[in-house]
């Protein structure tokens, strides 16, 4: 079977995303803009698929009209906190014989293709995209353990090393990536 690209997005609806892009731009706005970067991410994900042979999955917070064009399955994020749900996100994958499974950021949409190709070629268990704040827009697994995310702090600076902490403690081995940023602060979109 071939490895997956797993893209968790939110549902685009106004005041539930992006709300840091909110507070300059609007709810409407914001949640416009996040739609748009979803999009631009399915695409190139889509018309890179000679460089990225895998399956691309869409997997959002709640179901959601949004994205009907793009040809992808789609699944229902669990619940629970980022950390339980890319746990399941990740579980599920490897044990369908999808390994590895990336689980990607929808708020990366200019991420390079390589870079996403560096993550899925690694041979250790776990492969980290790491994001300039301190978090990170992909994450890699060959293998898991129910206690990979714990005692991490999400949306703060520190998520990243915690999580390379957590995996390293739950005897997992840990590759840490090419850096990029993804869409969170107005001069974030500058940079797109």
């Amino acid at each position: 079977m071939l490895p997956a690209i797993a893209v968790f997005a939110k549902a685009p609806i106004p005041g539930r995303v992006k709300t840091r892009l909110a507070a300059t731009l609007g709810d409407s706005d914001a949640a416009k803009i996040y739609e748009q970067m979803v999009s631009l991410l399915l695409q190139r994900l889509h018309d890179a698929s000679d460089k990225l042979p895998c399956n691309v999955e869409l997997h959002t917070d709640i179901p959601t009209d949004a994205w009907t064009s793009f040809t992808v399955t789609r699944h229902l994020q669990s619940p629970g906190d980022l950390g339980q749900r890319m746990l399941n996100s990740l579980q599920n994958g490897l044990n369908s014989g999808q390994s590895p499974l990336l689980i990607l950021g929808g708020d990366v949409p200019t991420v390079p293709i390589p870079h996403l190709q560096a993550l899925l070629e690694r041979p250790e268990d776990i492969a980290l995209g790491p994001a300039e704040d301190g978090g990170y827009y992909a994450i890699s697994a060959r293998a898991t353990h129910p206690e990979m995310f714990t005692g991490v702090e999400w949306s703060t600076p520190n998520a990243r090393q915690q999580t390379i902490d957590a995996c390293r403690r739950a005897g997992l081995s840990v590759w840490l990536g090419p850096m990029w940023f993804d869409i969170d602060e107005p001069s974030d979109l500058a940079r797109i």
